[in-house]
């Protein structure tokens, strides 16, 4: 399955989520897309419906598509401390692509993960085109020296209004890293891990 790159607004209108993280998509209009708006008569979601509404919010919340999405979840249960589900959470937290956003180099998760792509990003010195590239704790993420006057970049850093306590910043440098996992109480409040856990086991 390919990554969706349909209209987002209208993909968190109908997960109930904000997918662009600003809340702009659900200001407006906050009830699911259809002819007949907030009065259209939408049957309740099975137990089954419930799970996979969950793992699809977190899934266009990172922008994975569903291998990746899957295979990082496999990847979650090798852990051998934590609850899967929070280590899962963790995993697409320490994504490149994100990180460049959790550090306010990018506004979104996709325009993050274009600056990656395009060959922006550089992680301990060295271009890493690769946004599912999993960043350790200590690695330094910064902006290749001819890309730091981008007006995308500017204005991304323009808006910062605040970064999350597990990442550092070095706004004069352009730089910033890891500095420890996050916390569950710091990762999305808005997902419940435990029902992504339960589709998944139900494949498996």
């Amino acid at each position: 399955m390919s990554r969706y790159t349909g209209p987002q607004w209208k993909k968190s209108r109908r997960l109930g989520i904000s997918l662009s993280g600003t809340g702009k998509e659900l200001a407006r209009r906050p009830y699911a897309p259809g002819d007949h708006g907030p009065n259209s008569g939408r049957r309740k979601l099975s137990e089954y419906g419930v799970q996979l509404r969950e793992k699809q919010k977190l899934r266009f919340m990172y922008g994975l598509n569903e291998r990746q999405f899957s295979n990082l979840f496999q990847k979650s249960g090798k852990i051998k401390e934590g609850k899967q589900g929070v280590n899962f959470m963790i995993l697409l937290e320490q994504r490149l692509d994100n990180l460049v956003f959790r550090l306010g180099l990018a506004t979104t998760r996709p325009q993050a993960r274009q600056l990656v792509n395009h060959g922006h990003v550089l992680v301990d010195g060295k271009r890493v085109d690769i946004p599912s590239y999993q960043v350790e704790i200590g690695q330094v993420i910064s902006i290749r020296e001819k890309s730091k006057n981008l007006v995308i970049i500017q204005a991304a850093l323009e808006s910062v209004v605040g970064r999350p306590a597990f990442v550092s910043f070095d706004a004069d440098k352009f730089e910033g890293s890891l500095t420890r996992l996050p916390e569950r109480d710091e990762l999305e409040p808005d997902i419940d891990e435990t029902l992504v856990v339960e589709y998944y086991n139900q494949l498996l």
